[in-house]
């Protein structure tokens, strides 16, 4: 099948698709009705017990795609998730797709919407990049009820002794809005509470979320919500959501949140939603619980991590596998001619004319992600998603290159042909996990080897950052600010360094500034400061300039986007 020209904008395509009741896409997994709550005709939440009765049974293969550094454009990583899971389908294997949900403020901000594009898409994509089931709303809930709690129990007496200067909780808001960064709040006299200093994160950074992806059942959300530090009292001594008894409260808020969303692809392929942390502020995975209930549900299960290896592959390794038991059995790095272009020097309103050599030097970019997967000891193989604007000279080039690595290496075409597309990425795939050679020099690890952590738990704060930074991002050292390095004896202190470490950093480079492209060396990496995220179980190491709440560009995706009088949707992509 040859790649068309033109192919219609991703809302239409959706917009034309043929969904089957989610009752029918439920049975393809073998589920019953007493399993899931149906959310109208095409979403349903698939219920915790599920989880339970199939606690014995076999899991089925965990495959995670990964990327190389992103471009502002974004390389088409979802597309390919979806495109891969439709592929396995086509070719016999039971698949199903795990994925985040997307975010409000970046769908009405620069990105448009979040479920795939083109012939591989999760549907209902309005609903799912709106309000979906309303799982980020309960976040934003339980965040602002806590912080709510927080400003009542000092202005009733504050029996707890919070010093009002040092708390770190913020309010929370599922938008793009730079204004709400630094506020203050409780003016207006006594009556209205006592005046401090405040913010607003967006949802999807609150450590609600973080928490509620890592939880298996109800029990250990309210365990994890228990632990999370809002801040410290006079006399520097952490205060937890258990001091002001409030985890009940806002576990009962989160109780439908908890429960996986199932959906369904453009060709009727399984597909999980289910939770939306940040990938570079939190760990960037969906849910445990969903992936989990994936993998007892299918012969396949194809995941994400948000941008590139060193980002979410990362974090879902040291922090998601270490929480959950997971062990993906390989993995498929996502890259693009155009972002390897990108990160060869070439301008942004350039890339669509052939330049073999930017190609050539965007390679090293690759090459880093490359060493990331065999660095866990994960086999790996590079899916090159197709743009209309490729040549073949261009390609030919990026598998040479991949021949030379001895790393698989196919053509993606999910965008414009679906499932088809991904057939030869499914055929590797199955290779690798099913543990049959895919060339005379192939260099992947075995896909039975054991998998290998960054770091040891036991292991200081600062040799677990620095053990990321120089393996991962391939840093020459670390420079910790003075905030920082009183942090990390403060938490050491606490109790709290055996911890994993969860980087936020800038996802378009290896460093922590954004505009080192390629593969930058011999750079120290700066720790400005860290934040506990005790509930969710690791300690937030802050870089560069990376901001917990995004603001909008000039011209947000959202002035493009309308209804009809028919309730037709337009301008999500």
């Amino acid at each position: 099948m040859q790649t068309p020209t033109i192919v219609q904008d991703d809302i239409t395509i959706a917009q034309q698709a043929k969904l089957k009741p989610i009752g029918d896409i439920a049975a393809l997994l073998g589920l019953k009705e007493d399993d899931y709550e149906p959310y109208g005709h095409y979403k349903a939440k698939v219920k915790l017990d599920v989880l339970k009765r199939l606690k014995t049974k076999q899991d089925g293969k965990l495959i995670l795609v990964t990327g190389i550094s992103p471009t502002p454009a974004g390389e088409g990583k979802s597309t390919v998730t979806v495109g891969l899971g439709q592929a396995l389908n086509r070719l016999g294997r039971k698949a199903v797709v795990a994925l985040r949900e997307p975010s409000l403020g970046p769908t009405m901000g620069i990105k448009g919407g979040a479920t795939g594009g083109g012939y591989s898409q999760v549907l209902p994509m309005e609903d799912i990049n709106l309000h979906f089931t309303g799982d980020i709303h309960a976040i934003t809930a339980a965040n602002n009820a806590l912080s709510a709690l927080i400003d009542n129990h000092i202005h009733q007496g504050n029996q707890l002794g919070i010093d009002p200067r040092r708390i770190i909780w913020k309010r929370v808001l599922d938008m793009n809005d730079r204004a709400l960064r630094q506020v203050v709040v409780g003016l207006g006299g006594p009556a209205q509470g006592v005046p401090r200093q405040d913010g607003f994160d967006i949802t999807v950074a609150s450590e609600v979320m973080a928490v509620l992806c890592l939880s298996e059942d109800i029990e250990d959300l309210k365990q994890r919500l228990s632990r999370m530090v809002i801040g410290y009292t006079y006399d520097k001594q952490p205060v937890t959501v258990a001091d002001l008894k409030a985890q009940g409260a806002m576990a009962l808020l989160l109780k439908d949140a908890l429960k996986p969303n199932l959906v369904q692809t453009l060709e009727n392929t399984p597909a999980f939603i289910h939770g939306g942390p940040f990938a570079n502020i939190a760990h960037g995975c969906n849910s445990l619980v969903a992936t989990k209930m994936a993998l007892k549900l299918a012969e396949y299960t194809v995941t994400e991590a948000g941008f590139g290896a060193d980002l979410g592959a990362e974090k879902f390794i040291n922090i998601k596998s270490r929480a959950g038991g997971l062990k993906p059995d390989a993995a498929v790095i996502v890259a693009t001619v155009r972002a390897l272009k990108m990160h060869g020097g070439v301008p942004k309103d350039q890339l669509k004319a052939e330049n073999v050599e930017a190609v050539k030097k965007g390679l090293e970019n690759l090459a880093q992600h490359v060493h990331i997967m065999h660095h866990f000891r994960l086999p790996c193989v590079v899916a090159l998603n197709h743009f209309l604007h490729d040549t073949e000279t261009e390609l030919k080039v990026i598998e040479q290159w991949c021949e030379e690595q001895g790393v698989p290496f196919t053509v993606c075409r999910v965008w414009a042909e679906g499932g088809r597309g991904g057939e030869a990425l499914a055929e590797t795939v199955i290779k690798l996990v099913e543990g049959q050679q895919t060339g005379k020099e192939n260099k992947n690890p075995a896909a039975d080897e054991s998998l290998r952590f960054t770091y040891p738990l036991e292991a200081s704060i600062a040799d677990k950052i620095r053990a990321i930074a120089t393996n991962i991002y391939g840093a020459r050292d670390v420079q910790f600010s003075p905030k920082a390095q009183k942090q990390m004896e403060q938490f050491e202190m606490y109790g709290w360094g055996k911890l994993p470490i969860c980087m936020a950093k800038t996802q378009y480079s290896f460093s922590d500034a954004p505009n080192r492209l390629g593969r930058p060396t011999g750079f120290t990496l700066t720790i400005r400061e860290l934040k506990p995220s005790i509930g969710a179980g690791f300690i937030v190491a802050l870089t560069g300039d990376v901001m917990t709440m995004p603001g909008l560009p000039k011209e947000p995706a959202a002035l493009k986007m309308n209804i009809d009088n028919e309730g037709k949707v337009e301008g999500l992509f």
